[in-house]
């Protein structure tokens, strides 16, 4: 029985906080549950189980990444909102969410659930929130699929690449690339 209470959501924010620091790989709920100030036991009272706490862990992280996008401002034009994406996506908080969601991405791939839901999941709520920000900015809805699809692959490819590559410069200059082709599509 799964328990939803202010503890739960407490328990569930703490767990977040710690996954962000830690990771998912390798997760163990005795480690998890003292640093949250708890018991596994009282984890598995609150959850229905690892699974359960994992999904929701991998849940508020994605929301705390997708309120980064929705309160970003209306940018200028779409060259403009995919700079501003690009910033919005590589802030700290963002970073920490991204990197969890690779993680559980990876598990996916596998099929293991609960990541390969939670991830579909994420990924809808996400290219969503970028969607709506390119509309905003005055890319049609028409051509705003093929926009995202095109931002989000690349930006999930720049986001990997970043701690293996060091020069920044080849970074900007593929962002600034990449919102030109993002204009482009949106465009015309």
């Amino acid at each position: 029985m799964v328990r939803n209470t202010a503890r739960r959501e407490e328990l569930a924010t703490l767990a977040t906080d710690y996954a962000l620091d830690h990771g998912l790989i390798g997760l163990s709920l005795r480690p998890l549950a003292a640093a949250v100030g708890t018991s596994d036991r009282m984890l598995l009272y609150h959850f229905a189980g690892k699974d359960d706490l994992v999904a929701t862990v991998l849940r508020i992280s994605n929301d705390r990444s997708v309120e980064v996008v929705r309160a970003l401002p209306r940018s200028r034009n779409v060259r403009t909102a995919v700079l501003d994406l690009w910033r919005a996506s590589t802030s700290e908080e963002s970073d920490r969410c991204h990197r969890v969601y690779v993680e559980a991405a990876a598990l996916g791939l596998l099929g293991r659930e609960p990541y390969v839901s939670v991830v579909r999941e994420a990924n809808e709520r996400w290219v969503e929130a970028l969607a709506d920000h390119l509309v905003a900015a005055g890319c049609t809805q028409a051509r705003a699929g093929r926009a995202v699809a095109l931002l989000d692959a690349a930006f999930m490819g720049l986001q990997l690449n970043l701690p293996l590559d060091p020069d920044e410069s080849h970074r900007k200059r593929a962002v600034s690339d990449l919102a030109e082709a993002i204009a482009a599509i949106a465009g015309g």
